[in-house]
């Protein structure tokens, strides 16, 4: 089994997309920054007192800041640092090592086929269009993926994710609303293994995170998975929506303490001004960021690359 993040896209094409998908937080942050940091001013307290604000404003977290901060202060303080412009990039450094430190490695050990994705997040985060992405994303290097909708609770989730498998130009396995989830995985693993498919993204319910019949559905979802393919599902990706900024963090928290959340994957970073949150979540949740929605296109869906992100918010 080959995973769905061995391949990554490098390069000015996507430094250009993730500036252009931070635009609207780096026309107020980076503008700030430069305020704070342009000359030659001494790095003291009442400079280090303003960064703290600025990066509070593009939702960086409080957390996240006052460590990034108590290491800058800590290179002051041993005479590391001197001058904004050292400041600045080793404030680059310190938010890359925060994200870097959650990124996994690729070296996955080779799991029975198909690979099993299941797709969590409370509803109205793109959970739907996230799995449409990601199918053509996989399709387009050359897998074959299957669609599983184990949404049952929604008709409409069912049609939706019908939608997206005929844009995608894959499979898909359904049953009618209300059926039980499970057996719907079932199905549809099954199916993909008997079809020699390589990848089977499971959609799951996106009501209220907390309700307790919603994670034990998930569980018994996941033992299902783990008979028919022992190790799967092998990926749980947690769908954020990037505009509601702190407050999804607490949906989140619900999600990875319960189900075993794997990675996350954020929607809608082109529409807020507070881009800083790809930062907060990945400190606070302790997750990697997998992939960003950086626009309404099939192919806006990127593996995220801490480093681009980075440079596309300062640069």
């Amino acid at each position: 089994m080959v995973s769905i993040f061995g391949k990554s896209e490098k390069g000015e094409s996507l430094f250009a997309r993730f500036k252009n998908s931070v635009a609207r937080t780096r026309s107020e942050f980076s503008a700030r920054l430069e305020q704070l940091l342009t000359g030659d001013r001494p790095i003291d307290p009442a400079l280090l007192a303003q960064l703290e604000a600025t990066l509070l404003s593009a939702d960086i977290g409080v957390s996240t800041t006052k460590e990034v901060l108590a290491a800058l202060r800590r290179q002051v303080t041993e005479h590391k640092l001197s001058g904004s412009a050292a400041l600045k990039e080793e404030l680059k450094n310190q938010i890359v090592h925060i994200l870097a430190g959650c990124t996994p490695s690729n070296g996955t050990q080779p799991s029975p086929a198909p690979e099993v994705i299941f797709v969590v997040g409370v509803n109205g985060t793109g959970k739907t269009t996230t799995i449409g992405k990601l199918a053509h994303r996989l399709r387009s290097e050359g897998r074959s993926v299957m669609l599983c909708a184990a949404d049952t609770f929604r008709a409409a989730a069912i049609e939706q994710l019908d939608v997206w498998a005929k844009r995608s130009g894959v499979e898909m396995i359904k049953q009618k609303a209300g059926a039980d989830p499970a057996a719907v995985v079932f199905d549809g693993i099954s199916n993909a293994k008997a079809k020699n498919i390589d990848t089977v993204i499971v959609d799951t319910a996106g009501r209220l995170h907390t309700k307790s019949n919603l994670m034990a559905e998930l569980e018994k979802m996941k033992r299902t998975a783990s008979k028919i393919v022992p190790g799967a599902p092998h990926e749980i990706l947690l769908v954020m929506d990037a505009t509601t900024g702190q407050n999804g963090l607490s949906q989140a928290r619900e999600f990875t303490g319960h189900v075993g959340v794997t990675g996350i994957v954020l929607t809608k970073l082109d529409g807020t001004a507070k881009g800083g949150i790809v930062v907060a979540i990945s400190r606070e949740l302790g997750l990697p960021i997998r992939f960003v929605g950086i626009g309404e296109q099939m192919d806006d869906l990127v593996p995220f690359d801490a480093q681009t992100y980075v440079n596309s918010l300062f640069d």
